[in-house]
């Protein structure tokens, strides 16, 4: 990063800090509570009631726009601390992952959210959140927090795995850099420029993203409905959401073609250790994979064990949660399942593919079948009994076989094309978080910098 266009500066000094081992010689360093100052202020009484969210993609924004749905505590603004236009507001459970902004607005956040401003008031705020956007300067975080959680964010090299609460009396004992105010103002107008050019480019690859996964759906929605034949003559369903499909194809309701059994019941209570079987839970079973990895145990005595064992083949259904997601249990070795999912076996195998079957109930899922009606903030869940009633269209076993490989054919090309997508939008968010930890270190020398609306960027 300091190579190319960017130069360095003439001289520097070495610094005892894990984040920054140098930065230029003029350049002062303080510990972060001499720099920043915390705000404190309560919303009692109440100020405010617009509540703030803070977003990994939009930073600081009203909770109705982040996207999750309305704000769900009106009874207990009180409880919540205030944010002013240019605080810089960090999330202290998840800091060290980058969950931190700079607010635009005023409005009362969570508990769990430091509000911090410059002490002096010449000093440029713009600069010191750029800091917390540094990779390097994230990292020296994880030994402030739960050693637990730091060591295993350090095993998978992963920092978004991690969530842990950083006390603020540790925060305060941080190095940062404080150039001159005028250089804390050229280096927060290149990186917002640079940044931003960058984040043009990832939200390019995300639409792309974006593309994929509709276009994977509606390919998916055609081979299910409409089958590989163009020249199909076709007949109406009878089910709304199905459509017209070929006329040869049956439509059924789901419990006609497919025997769907729930999981066993958990009791800790009434685990003696006799009868031990791994089983799967919800959370075992993702979209195409179940994890197979340190499974809990449970008793499943003789004349359970054929009741809820799933064998190669069967179709695991998720029955709360994300309701449909769903995974086919490929492995020769039996395995047992919990109540929270649901077994579908064909029951004549010689007509129906679960492979079929699963994008059919991809298809459900994406188009909120499962949840028609239910807010999707509330946890809902899809009994056996409701499950069964669902209608679906079976074309005859060969046809079903051919549409999945057909379409496990063209999930491959999309599984590509995401995946070369999600590649460029790492190497850029690298690139970003490359070069925020450069210009506030002073590794690269921005002072002759001009934006091109401006004049001529320095070579």
């Amino acid at each position: 990063m300091t190579g190319g266009k960017y130069k360095r500066y003439s001289e520097y000094k070495c610094v005892a800090s894990e984040w920054m081992s140098e930065v230029p010689k003029h350049w002062e360093v303080s510990s972060l509570k001499s720099v920043l100052v915390e705000r404190k202020e309560n919303n009692r009484p109440i100020k405010t009631t617009q509540i703030l969210s803070l977003t990994m993609e939009k930073g600081v924004v009203p909770y109705s726009e982040r996207g999750g749905g309305g704000n769900k505590h009106k009874d207990d603004l009180t409880a919540y601390r205030l944010a002013y236009p240019n605080d810089i507001v960090l999330n202290s459970m998840n800091v060290v992952v980058g969950s931190v902004g700079l607010s635009k607005y005023f409005g009362a956040v969570s508990p769990v959210y430091y509000m911090l401003r410059p002490r002096r008031e010449e000093d440029r705020v713009e600069f010191f959140s750029h800091i917390f956007q540094s990779k390097t300067f994230q990292q020296s975080l994880l030994g402030l927090g739960n050693g637990i959680m730091m060591k295993q964010a350090e095993a998978s090299g992963k920092l978004n795995t991690i969530r842990m609460r950083i006390p603020m009396g540790k925060l305060n004992t941080q190095l940062l850099p404080r150039p001159s105010v005028d250089e804390q103002t050229q280096i927060a107008k290149f990186l917002d420029h640079e940044t931003a050019k960058i984040d043009a480019l990832i939200e390019k690859q995300q639409q792309l993203i974006a593309l994929l996964k509709e276009k994977r759906q509606a390919v998916i929605s055609h081979a299910v409905t409409k089958g590989l034949n163009p020249d199909a003559p076709m007949r109406d369903s009878g089910v709304e959401w199905l459509g017209e499909v070929p006329a040869h194809w049956a439509t059924a309701k789901l419990g006609h073609r497919y025997e769907v059994l729930l999981g066993k019941m958990l009791d800790a209570r009434k685990i003696s250790g006799d009868h031990l079987g791994r089983y799967l839970r919800n959370t075992d079973v993702q979209w195409d994979r179940i994890n197979e990895d340190d499974l809990p145990e449970m008793d499943f005595r003789p004349h359970e064990r054929e009741r809820y064992s799933v064998r190669k083949g069967d179709l695991i259904v998720c029955e709360g949660g994300e309701i449909g997601r769903c995974a086919i249990w490929t492995k020769d070795y039996p395995c047992f399942y919990q109540k929270a999912l649901h077994r579908l076996r064909p029951r004549h195998p010689a007509e129906d593919v679960t492979r079929f079957m699963f994008y059919h109930l991809f298809l459900a899922v994406v188009q909120e079948r499962f949840i028609a009606g239910s807010e999707k903030a509330t946890i809902a869940h899809l009994p056996a009994e409701s499950f069964r009633q669902y209608r679906f269209t079976f074309p005859p076993h060969d046809e079903q076989r051919a549409i999945a490989d057909a379409l496990d054919a063209q999930a491959m090309r999309f599984d590509e094309l995401e995946a070369k997508a999600q590649e460029q939008i790492e190497l850029l968010q690298e690139r970003r978080t490359a070069l925020i930890s450069a210009a506030v270190t002073g590794k690269i020398d921005v002072r002759g910098w001009r934006a091109p609306d401006a004049g001529a960027e320095v070579a």
